[in-house]
């Protein structure tokens, strides 16, 4: 399992929404994931200015270096869940790409 660690800024607009917040962006997660993402399990905490992420992905096993990353394919799942909910679109600003280096922790 590949465990992704992300945030989402909040718009400055925006101000937490209480206790629910957390669950309508897992929600909106659920809702967007496709199989090629692998999503096993997803964890937010609400801050005042973002809310983190914890993405648990289905590592590739084998490994195949041609397929996307944990890193990847989170990325994707959050800018389709951004664009598509529109609480997210309206609460975060767009996802950030993941950079250029990245490393793996396992």
């Amino acid at each position: 399992m590949d465990i992704v660690y992300a945030s989402l800024m909040r718009r400055g607009t925006s101000a937490p929404r209480g206790t629910g917040e957390a669950a309508e962006i897992i929600d909106a997660l659920w809702a967007h994931a496709t199989p090629d993402d692998g999503l096993e399990h997803a964890g937010a905490t609400i801050e005042p200015d973002r809310v983190d992420l914890l993405l648990y992905l289905l590592s590739r096993t084998p490994p195949d270096p041609t397929a996307p990353s944990a890193l990847q394919r989170a990325s994707a799942l959050l800018i389709r869940c951004h664009q598509a909910s529109p609480r997210l679109h309206q609460r975060y600003l767009p996802p950030a790409p993941p950079a250029a280096s990245t490393r793996t922790v396992r």
